[in-house]
Formats: C-alpha cells, structure tokens, sequence
C-alpha cells in the first residue's frame, strides 16, 4: 500500500483491490488477444444489460459487481464477460448445492478489508506503522475526551473506543497535522452529515462523461458511496480537469475521504471518481461559521464559481 493512501487505507483499499486483483490476472493473458472493434453502441447495450442486475434500487440479493467493475478500463471490458451476471447469489448458491459445492455455501461473505480478515484491524495496521499518538476530542465543547494511537486507524462515521466513556462517541473529523481526532455523541449527530463533495478525474465507464453533463455543464443522477446503501439523488458538476462536484439533494451520513463515489444514471453505472474533499458538516453550517472548515486532499474551485470546460 504505497504511502499516499495511508490517510484513507480503511475507505479506498476495498475499491482499489476490487479493480486490481479481480482483473490483472486475466489481462496479463488477454492483452495479446486480437478481438475485433466493440461499436460504442454494442458497448453500451451489453454494459447496461450487465449493470441493471445489479444497480435496481430494492434488488438486495443481486450482488454488487458494478462497485469492482467501476474502475476497470475500457479494454479490459470489451474481453469480459458475465455468465452469472443475470443470475441471483441465492440461486447460484442453490446451483452449488446441487453440485455438491458445499465449500461455496459455507463461505461467509466479506464484510471487511478481505485481505485483513478476522484480525483486529488496529494491530494488524499499526505493524506496518508507527504509533501516532493523539487525542480524541468533542466536536462541540473541544474538551479532550481520551488518548488513541493514531488518528490514520479511525474512518468518519464508525464508533471510536474512548476508555471511560459508557456512552458510545463517533469519529466526524480527522486534523492529520496535530493527529487529533474529533468525535460527536450521537450516531444521527449533524457533524456527520455533509451534503457537498470533490472527487478526482472521474472513471467513466464509457470513456467520455455523459452527453448531458458535456453540454449542460450538469446532471441530475444518483450515487453512491458504500455497498448496499440506497441510491442517493445527486446534480454533479463538471470542472475542467475531469473533476466533479456532487450535491447531494440530501444531507448523507459519514462520507469520508478516499471513498468512492460511484456515479449511476436510472439503472446504469457510469462511473465513479475517489473522493478528494469534502464540504462543510451540518453541524459547521448550524453553527453560522463565517469560515466552515474543509477536509481536504486536493485544491479547487468550489461549484458557486460555476463549472469549467
């Protein structure tokens, strides 16, 4: 893991190992293939047909493979195909007892880091790196709640273990600089909640971003940032670089740095771009700060000053 993902090794590692390690293998061996040219209509049709069984909003048992194909590049797509791609994992777990696959149906799924397993997540990052001591802190009084070893061990939103403490306490902002971490009361609490992010040059599946978004310099779509969570309406922004802004129509809880925002269009995946900054909580914008503090990765231009092509 090279050190420039050390701040979000617990957001991005997932969507990054998807990409990799489910494609570079087969590439390696398929680059050489001579296959004749794939019409971007003929592209588009079998992505579509792939992708809507898999992104229908309430379809909880289609598994989630647009969220390890949205970083594949184009290439590799035109040499893939998807034999279970219509097929439910209920059903293909009712083929593998047919079969006596008994290993496949005993096999929970994955809920973590895959490559982590069942370790303790803490111990097992902090023997590749050194402890950082620092302080847990409240959003709201700035009164210092307990000590941690080290703020790059904590993503925004889970619950943080301060010794002492009975009532559970969750991580809303991260100051890697002082290595202080700031957490709030309440699992619902408002410091959680943003509804304004910047990622990087977005991966768009069809290699251009959307005719749409080209001409009107915005689009109305939907995101999403976690396996499973709903669809969150959204109008993305299109700056000059390939970056985009999203507004989400509503406010979502624990969006962090590193994370994938996944992009979809009714039933289609578009892409997706890692998520480079952050805008003001909920709470920041009830307090009436003249200056709402930004999580930042990167630098630009918010959307007030107006897309750029």
């Amino acid at each position: 893991m090279k050190k420039e993902g050390l701040p979000t090794l617990t957001s991005s590692a997932t969507s990054i190992s998807n990409s990799v390690v489910f494609f570079i293998t087969l590439w390696i061996i398929l680059e050489q293939t001579q296959l004749p040219p794939v019409t971007m209509q003929e592209l588009r049709r079998k992505m579509k047909k792939f992708f809507s069984r898999s992104t229908l909003r309430g379809q909880k048992d289609f598994s989630e493979t647009d969220l390890k194909l949205e970083m594949v590049p184009q290439d590799a797509l035109r040499r893939t195909l998807f034999p279970l791609g219509g097929l439910t994992k209920d059903f293909v777990k009712k083929i593998a007892a047919e079969n006596r696959l008994h290993h496949v149906l005993q096999k929970k799924e994955s809920m973590g880091i895959c490559f982590v397993g069942k370790r303790n997540f803490e111990n097992f990052i902090l023997q590749y790196l050194q402890p950082r001591p620092g302080k847990f802190i409240s959003i709201e009084d700035n009164k210092v709640l307990g000590t941690h070893q080290g703020w790059f061990l904590y993503t925004l939103g889970q619950r943080a273990n301060i010794g002492g403490l009975r009532e559970p306490w969750y991580v809303v902002e991260k100051d890697s600089a002082k290595g202080d971490v700031f957490v709030a009361p309440r699992t619902d609490h408002p410091a959680l909640y943003r509804d304004l992010l910047r990622t990087n040059r977005v991966h768009w599946i069809a290699e251009e971003p959307p005719f749409t978004l080209v001409r009107d310099k915005m689009m109305e779509c939907q995101f999403r940032f976690r396996h499973q969570m709903a669809l969150v309406p959204c109008v993305l922004t299109l700056n000059q670089d390939g970056t985009v802004w999203v507004t989400a129509v509503k406010a979502v809880r624990a969006l962090a740095l590193g994370q994938f925002a996944v992009f979809y269009k009714g039933d289609e995946c578009l892409g997706s771009g890692k998520i480079l900054r952050l805008g003001p909580s909920a709470y920041t914008l009830q307090k009436g700060k003249t200056k709402s503090t930004v999580a930042t990765e990167g630098s630009g231009d918010g959307p007030g000053s107006g897309p750029k092509l």
